[in-house]
């Protein structure tokens, strides 16, 4: 299994992508033919009311759903052509992910929740916990890094998961409200640091959002309806920190 980054400058290619629910008369369509071009280097942000399509567009990116019919290619492979253990191993290697649901480890302490990508890859556990408390220490939980999840509030809790999607580095991070449970000012510091990922050439940063003080960080923002991209918008960036 081979990326080819050199020969790509897309993270992400869908082609009349659907995703449907159910069969027959419960039969749903959720995403009716969705062509969408994600460029490595850049931030690109889905917007739209809740039930247009967003989370699950997002889902097949990440591989944790399998489209219907049409063609996609996430950093220059398609999902559909490998097997179940490519799958995984290719989303363990290249995909961070930031999901509402935190999904931490209760009897685990945020270093270690953090960590756990690393774990996973075999770095070594003292290694992996050092990485983790620096990248915890830069989004404001540098106090709280041996905590339970359980003594942590929610904005401290998406702080853990954001960590733990970033941590192993990865080409693709996919995020779904990623500050919906924070204040401005950490907000504010989760994106710059996604931002200052964003900029390398070979990653791209696919976020689900409402929250429009976040825009500003978007080089692309694609809006959806009833399952379809409706408009896209490039934008200037006025405010973008390494």
């Amino acid at each position: 299994m081979k990326t080819n980054f050199r020969e790509t400058a897309l993270g992400v290619r869908c082609c009349r992508v659907t995703k449907e629910f159910g069969r027959g008369e419960n039969r749903t369509l959720v995403l009716r033919g969705i062509n969408l071009e994600i460029n490595l280097g850049e931030i690109t942000m889905l917007v739209g009311q809740s039930g247009c399509g967003k989370t699950t567009l997002l889902s097949v990116i990440a591989g944790l759903l399998e489209p219907t019919g049409g063609e996609l290619e996430v950093l220059g492979l398609r999902p559909t052509e490998m097997t179940d253990m490519e799958r995984v191993l290719f989303r363990r290697r290249n995909l961070g992910f930031a999901f509402q649901q935190f999904n931490l480890l209760p009897s685990l302490t945020a270093a270690e929740n953090a960590a756990v990508p690393l774990l996973a890859a075999g770095i070594k556990r003292t290694e992996a916990i050092e990485k983790a408390v620096d990248l915890l220490a830069r989004l404001g939980m540098g106090q709280r890094v041996y905590s339970l999840p359980n003594q942590l509030s929610g904005g401290q809790q998406q702080r853990i998961a954001f960590a733990r999607a970033l941590i192993h580095e990865p080409r693709l991070v996919v995020c779904d409200e990623p500050t919906s449970a924070l204040d401005a000012e950490t907000g504010q510091t989760v994106m710059e640091l996604l931002a200052s990922i964003a900029v390398r050439p070979e990653c791209a940063v696919v976020i689900v959002t409402h929250d429009d003080r976040i825009f500003h960080f978007a080089h692309v923002i694609h809006s959806m309806s009833d399952g379809r991209i409706t408009g896209s918008e490039r934008r200037e960036l006025k405010h973008f920190l390494l």
